[in-house]
């Protein structure tokens, strides 16, 4: 009778309930298996929080790019807002300036009529003169050109200079043509006759 028989007997345990050494040792592989499959798990979940942590990052940058690439795209319609509003303006502008430029022949000839005495204050030419310069100022054209200005190539045309004694430098002698101006944009330079110093 072997020990493990005596401790079987002073437990009270049956000859049936008695483990065999062969259940021992399958018992013995069984915890082995376990505990490969505890380190196979763990091995498992470490995995998977670096996977985690690859895939936090990835989702971070992806955000990141999302969001550069939404403040991008707004930069460029706000821009191409302001670039069409700036397109919009000057072919208003440009549009103002070619029909005005078409009318200037007209204002040269009540000019002159004007010079001339035909249109007395008063009359109906006269007002008509009147009311069309009112009209034509209040979309921005103006007049400029005057004798004595310091001659400017950018707004003045000179039609011929004139020798002139006491002359210190290149002055307007006298307007042929008024010149004008919408806005900031020379519609017509004015036509003058130069006075430069004599020799």
């Amino acid at each position: 009778m072997s020990e493990r028989d005596d401790e079987d007997d002073l437990l009270g345990r049956p000859p049936s309930d008695r483990p065999s050494a062969q259940e021992g040792a399958s018992g013995e592989q069984d915890e082995e298996l376990i505990a490969v499959d505890a380190a196979h798990d763990a091995e498992a979940e470490a995995l998977s929080e670096s996977d985690q942590a690859i895939l936090d990052g990835a989702q971070q940058d992806l955000v990141a790019e999302m969001r550069d690439r939404a403040a991008r795209a707004e930069a460029e319609l706000v821009n191409f807002r302001n670039r069409v509003e700036r397109d919009r303006q000057a072919n208003r502008e440009a549009a103002i300036a070619e029909v005005l430029r078409a009318l200037l022949p007209a204002l040269d000839d009540l000019d002159r009529a004007e010079a001339h005495g035909d249109l007395p204050e008063g009359s109906p030419m006269g007002m008509i003169a009147a009311k069309l310069r009112t009209g034509l100022e209040r979309f921005g054209l103006t007049s400029f050109g005057a004798a004595g200005d310091p001659f400017d190539p950018a707004l003045h045309e000179a039609l011929f200079q004139q020798p002139t004694p006491g002359a210190q430098s290149q002055t307007v002698l006298e307007v042929v043509e008024a010149g004008y101006r919408f806005g900031d944009r020379v519609v017509r330079p004015a036509k003058v006759a130069v006075a430069v110093p004599a020799e």
